[in-house]
């Protein structure tokens, strides 16, 4: 390998990584660059299209989006079961690609067609949530624990890069392309994001973790498509992670219903409501991408992974609580978006650096059961359960106080899974997955 030129030594020293991980971090952060640019380019029009079908109406898309995932499980499955490990991605990328050039067509025949967009709102929730945890389960099964703690942060900072860009590329380009042209050029950038990735395995591939890494990565997982369930059901570790998914999604449907509703209140106008949206996501991924770039490594080499798993949950219980004394929208707003660029930033990065440390399959399989199904089923019943206070209270002090508490048990299952995660990282192997 050439020796490390100046400026390479310069920006690995700015970046704290070897100079020999800049590639690895370039094509790690163009893979989650191109993802969400394209994802934050359609969001707005998701949101805007949620509160088209009534503010009201929410839980039933957030049910619909839940039996969905479910039903996406099986085919995603399938074909980690079947696929060389290193091509899960691609065959995954390449099946949303076709649904979205088939969203494209149909919205740019029929755009008021209400059936359709409630589909395409339930279709994108699904697609977040699969694309991004498959994106972080391809870093999970290439870098070990020593690595993470030092490129994850840094690599999601492309998340974050992506997802300011992507509402600026929606409100440049919509009224040009049409909401089905929009579809079209995300489609583009997903599949530009899948060359990354591919990227990103032959780097690994020039440096091995050991001598069985690269050929296992060409074989196929195999087991059943619902193996992900049994091997979550098996582990207390990955049940623990599914704890601290539940509550996070609950803290999330929370916040988002209110955000719904006070944005329903205060902007009626749905052009009105797609601007703040934007200017939300803006605000949110400048903080994060700061964050991510200059202090989340630091931070968890210095500190520890206990900090990413608790700061979060731990803010969030005085900002609920402040909304229950204050529940304006400038005061929700602030909490919004603190929890957002908190999570991108600090919590989401030391929630995948868990994963480092267990069996290729899990990384894969039982990964994607917990940020699909379980962080679904999660927003179904937390939807259901914030409709039902609504519906005995209205008041937003109940929604403040039961948010604190369910904020509170975030934190101890953060604290609980940091702990849990030292000594399995102690009896790493090389490639990467804790023994036993």
């Amino acid at each position: 390998m050439a020796a490390a030129g100046p400026f390479q030594r310069r920006l690995s020293s700015l970046l704290g990584v070897d100079p020999d991980e800049l590639p690895a971090v370039a094509a790690g952060m163009a893979m989650f660059f191109l993802l969400f640019a394209g994802y934050f380019m359609l969001r707005p029009v998701r949101e805007t299209m949620g509160i088209a079908g009534g503010v009201r109406n929410l839980q039933w898309l957030f049910t619909g989006t839940f039996v969905a995932t479910l039903a996406a499980i099986p085919v995603f499955g399938l074909i980690a079961s079947r696929v060389a490990r290193r091509r899960i991605l691609p065959w995954t990328y390449g099946f949303f690609a076709s649904n979205l050039l088939a969203f494209a067509v149909a919205i740019s025949m029929a755009p008021e067609n209400a059936w359709l967009a409630r589909g395409f709102y339930i279709w994108l929730s699904v697609f977040n949530l699969l694309a991004i945890s498959v994106a972080w389960s391809v870093l999970a099964d290439l870098m070990p624990s020593s690595q993470a703690k030092r490129l994850f942060a840094l690599i999601a900072a492309g998340a974050s890069a992506g997802g300011l860009v992507g509402p600026l590329l929606g409100l440049v380009l919509v009224g040009r392309l049409g909401h089905g042209g929009l579809m079209a050029l995300a489609t583009v950038l997903l599949l530009g994001s899948a060359a990354a990735a591919m990227w990103l395995q032959r780097w690994r591939d020039a440096r091995p973790l050991d001598p069985a890494d690269a050929p296992a990565r060409r074989a196929p997982l195999g087991g059943n498509p619902f193996a992900g369930i049994g091997t979550v059901l098996g582990s207390p570790y990955l049940l623990g992670i599914a704890t601290f998914v539940v509550l996070l999604a609950s803290v999330t449907t929370f916040l988002y219903f209110e955000q719904a509703r006070l944005v329903e209140m205060h902007f009626p106008d749905p052009i009105d409501q797609t601007r703040v949206f934007g200017t939300l996501d803006a605000v949110v991924q400048t903080l994060a991408i700061l964050t991510q770039l200059f202090l989340t490594g630091r931070i968890v080499r210095r500190l520890g992974l206990v900090v990413l798993l608790t700061t979060v949950p731990v803010v969030m219980v005085g900002g609920f609580l402040w909304l229950a004394v204050a529940p304006t929208f400038a005061v929700l707003a602030i909490v919004m978006v603190t929890r957002r660029a908190g999570e991108y930033a600090l919590a989401r990065p030391g929630r995948e650096m868990l994963f480092t440390v267990v069996a290729p399959a899990a990384k894969y399989k039982a990964k994607n059961v917990i940020d699909t199904a379980v962080y679904r089923g999660a927003d179904a019943v937390s939807g259901w359960v914030k409709a039902g206070i609504d519906a005995l209270a209205s008041s937003p002090a109940v929604v403040g106080v039961i948010g604190a508490l369910v904020a509170l048990a975030w934190a101890g299952t953060g604290l609980g899974l940091a702990r849990a995660h030292g000594p399995r990282e102690a009896v790493e192997t090389p490639s990467g997955a804790a023994r036993g």
